[in-house]
């Protein structure tokens, strides 16, 4: 039989989990005692400073608060009822980081290729990614995204690098292309 301060304990910490909740919990808590930890070397303790414009005070406020709550949140996660479910909902997460790797695909092919080709090679390989195989729909999101390009180069005109790929053309239509596309 739990005693009076146990079950207070429970009660207090009871709460309705969900499937992978526990990991994300002890992951985020990880995170931040490791942010913590790093703090010496990321900001330094100036001397003669009041200790609300210290370098170190607020982010090392805001990670302890972080760590506290993690904590908090790993602890009710660890006394609430197991939901099953666990790791597959830990291995979606996972599968989901796969388009933060074609983000990054993306971002390597820009001063290779340029930002053109880049946005529109990423943009049909996300769609075959995604299962679709017809040409109609593929050249659609083709013209999607070279609407995209020019809407950013021309219209907002936002600076982009060109691509190595660039140096390869005439002088006039190199220029054209940097500045339009």
């Amino acid at each position: 039989m739990r005693s009076d301060s146990t079950t207070l304990f429970v009660r207090l910490f009871h709460r309705e989990r969900r499937p992978g909740d526990l990991v994300f919990a002890v992951a985020f808590m990880i995170v931040a005692a490791s942010l913590l930890a790093m703090m010496p070397w990321q900001t330094i303790w100036a001397k003669r400073t009041d200790l609300y414009t210290q370098p170190r005070f607020w982010p090392a406020l805001s990670l302890g608060g972080m760590l506290f709550f993690a904590t908090l949140h790993a602890v009710s996660s660890f006394v609430s009822p197991r939901i099953a479910g666990r790791w597959s909902e830990v291995w979606l997460w996972i599968r989901s980081l796969e388009y933060a790797g074609w983000f990054l695909v993306y971002v390597s092919l820009v001063p290779l290729l340029g930002y053109l080709l880049s946005t529109v090679f990423s943009a049909a390989a996300l769609m075959l990614r995604a299962g679709y195989r017809d040409l109609r729909t593929i050249g659609t999101v083709a013209l999607v995204a070279f609407g995209i390009v020019v809407l950013f180069k021309s219209v907002l005109q936002v600076n982009l690098p060109g691509g190595a790929l660039y140096e390869f053309l005439p002088s006039t239509l190199r220029s054209f292309i940097l500045t339009y596309f």
